[in-house]
């Protein structure tokens, strides 16, 4: 009877000798690290976009490849600590959206590949050697938003053409961004003969703030900034314009949505599309230094937004 036994579980231990083997060939499922200053909420339709780019590049989350998720909350100085958490990781590739989460990213890896999204240029701002042959590890979608800061301004003033003085609102805490924005905005003003001044806020407090200013300040028309945490805060921003019959003018298509007056710049859901595509193309061999940067289509929107 012993004897019997002992065939009995040698039999069973060597029915499951291949599939242990089979379980330990097969390979990892490769993980992509997300890095973002926002929270998830704020972005839902645009992760809905890079979802489809990996899908249309073969990509499913859950199926063939993960998500590590890093969100930053609005406060961005936690970016530096997300990105180096997801370099611990040893993720395959990092998609950072926004310039501060791929300075971050940039700084906290010189190998893995990184997929970025800006609304800068990434040339100007030393992300990428040229558009063409990025160089290194950085490659990824242009959204030509601070380029793209001259066209607003002239869409502004054709709406209301005796408007003479302009708030800008920016970002004190996206420095590259809010640099590149007011020196693009600065010389279309000064051709326009428009005057400008600029308000700051990093926080909803700051932007409440900000329309407070304004109100004492009484500018003719508001310039909003290129910025994630804008984006966020896009409601809260909509509603301040209406109450303080402001008009404003946007980035993002978004803005419009949420009952803004009007909006100019790139198709980001196309944009954050393609950098799902770019990032499955890395995931299956593509090097980021072959992978030319890519500008993405732009998007006037009109809004509903009773002055």
């Amino acid at each position: 009877m012993s004897s019997r036994r002992e065939f009995i579980t040698l039999l069973g231990g060597a029915a499951a000798w291949p599939l242990a083997a089979r379980a330990q060939q097969q390979p990892a499922m490769p993980v992509i690290g997300y890095l973002d200053p926002r929270s998830p909420d704020a972005i839902s339709e645009r992760l809905r976009a890079f979802r489809q780019g990996l899908k249309d590049a073969g990509l499913v989350e859950g199926e063939n490849v993960a998500i590590e998720y890093r969100w930053a909350e609005g406060q961005y100085e936690r970016l530096q600590a997300l990105a180096a958490d997801l370099v611990r990781r040893q993720v395959a590739v990092i998609t950072p959206a926004g310039t501060p989460s791929i300075f971050a990213a940039k700084a906290a890896t010189s190998t893995i590949p990184i997929v970025f999204m800006t609304g800068d240029d990434p040339v100007r701002v030393g992300l990428v050697a040229s558009l063409a042959r990025p160089g290194g590890n950085l490659t990824g979608i242009g959204f030509l938003s601070t380029e793209l800061a001259a066209k607003r301004l002239e869409l502004l003033r054709e709406l209301l053409p005796k408007a003479a003085r302009v708030a800008i609102l920016v970002n004190p805490a996206s420095a590259a961004q809010t640099e590149a924005t007011v020196r693009e905005v600065e010389p279309a003003a000064r051709t326009m003969g428009l005057q400008i001044q600029v308000f700051n806020a990093n926080t909803s407090r700051e932007i409440g703030a900000a329309f407070e200013g304004m109100e004492r300040e009484r500018p003719d028309a508001l310039f909003v900034g290129p910025d994630p945490f804008f984006t966020a805060r896009r409601v809260q921003l909509a509603h301040l314009a209406t109450r303080y019959a402001v008009p404003a003018i946007y980035v993002g298509r978004e803005f419009a949505e949420a009952g803004g007056l009007m909006s100019y710049g790139a198709n980001i859901a196309d944009a954050w599309r393609q950098a799902g595509v770019y990032t499955g193309r890395i995931l299956k061999g593509t090097k980021p230094a072959d992978l030319p940067v890519v500008r993405a289509s732009l998007s006037y929107n009109a809004g509903f937004h009773a002055l």
